[in-house]
């Protein structure tokens, strides 16, 4: 006798969850409370073969469902939310129901194309949360920093609230930095991640934010395998655009990336680009050829990007060339 898939959507929210069960083109709904009791008690009365679960990507909302579904051998998908916005086409209103009902039919129709989640160790969830915590604080700094400005056009009336600015933005700094030190703390006292820091902050240009920030966006990299799939994760791989006979444009880099990932990417472009090496020469060489000084920049970050999946495969630290050698472009 046939055994029909099912497909399991799920709406996360902070407290409850809104599951839809799609079984032979049968919808059922049910809404559970969002807590691991809860999640158990459901997914204990389910058949574990051929069961399909889908879910949105919803930061710590989402941590239950992974705890349980995971201690229960139960396979599950993470559908970044922008992919599922766009394949939604022509829609019109939602609630928490119809987005679980949608979740499901999307991963009906595409579950064969698509890879289960791979569970992140305790130790990245950690330094998910303490990064996240340096980036609102390192916002929120530059939010006051900026708001500064108003204070020239009224100094007098504005003298009270500029000393609690600086008041408030020493107490920033003094969060900041002893959330980078927690953050290393980390890294160093992990074995995985110290080997894995160690490799990659030897490339030029790498520092220890972009070190941090690599590590957790591609699982250790066991998420993102390949460097062309994390170029094209942070927005610096360039894609053609054509069509027809009409049009042929510049191969150009796609919007929907890692905004935060590009500008760290950048940054570091800058910081090669600076310093003595290869990929200075480099730059200044295509410069010189008469290159666009972005795109050379462009291809700079691809290279960083390179040397560090170039490093982690070789296991050992990259060696800037030295004075006098042959330098391959």
């Amino acid at each position: 006798m046939q055994q029909f898939p099912t497909f399991t959507g799920i709406d996360i929210s902070k407290l409850t969850l809104d599951i839809c069960l799609i079984h032979n083109n049968i919808k059922q709904h049910y809404k559970i409370d969002n807590t691991i009791a809860s999640i158990k008690s459901f997914f204990s009365t389910l058949e574990p073969a051929n069961l399909h679960i889908g879910m949105e990507n919803t930061g710590c909302y989402n941590y239950y469902l992974y705890e349980v579904l995971t201690e229960m051998g139960l396979a599950y998908y993470v559908i970044p939310p922008v992919h599922l916005k766009k394949s939604l086409g022509l829609s019109r209103g939602k609630n928490d129901k119809v987005d679980a009902v949608r979740i499901a039919l999307f991963l009906e129709a595409n579950f064969n194309h698509m890879s289960a989640y791979k569970p992140q160790r305790a130790a990245i969830i950690k330094l998910q949360l303490l990064l996240t915590a340096r980036s609102q604080r390192i916002k929120i700094r530059k939010q006051i920093v900026n708001g500064k400005e108003q204070y020239q056009y009224l100094p007098e009336a504005a003298e009270p609230f500029e000393q609690l600015d600086n008041e408030l933005l020493t107490s920033l700094d003094q969060q900041i930095k002893a959330i980078e030190v927690k953050i290393q703390t980390l890294i160093d006292n992990d074995p995985r991640m110290s080997a894995c820091y160690k490799l990659i902050s030897s490339v030029q240009g790498v520092g220890k934010v972009l070190s941090w920030n690599l590590i957790l966006r591609t699982g250790e990299f066991d998420n993102i395998t390949d460097p062309r799939k994390l170029a094209c994760y942070a927005g610096i791989a360039p894609f053609e655009h054509s069509s027809g006979s009409s049009i042929r444009g510049k191969s150009r880099v796609s919007h929907y990336a890692d905004k935060d990932l590009k500008k760290l990417l950048h940054l570091a472009a800058m910081s090669a680009i600076r310093l003595a090496g290869d990929l200075k020469d480099y730059y200044q060489r295509k410069v010189f050829e008469g290159k666009n000084k972005m795109l050379v920049l462009n291809a700079v970050r691809n290279k960083i990007i390179h040397r560090v999946y170039a490093v982690l495969k070789n296991q050992r630290p990259y060696q800037n060339y030295l004075p006098n050698h042959l330098v391959m472009s």
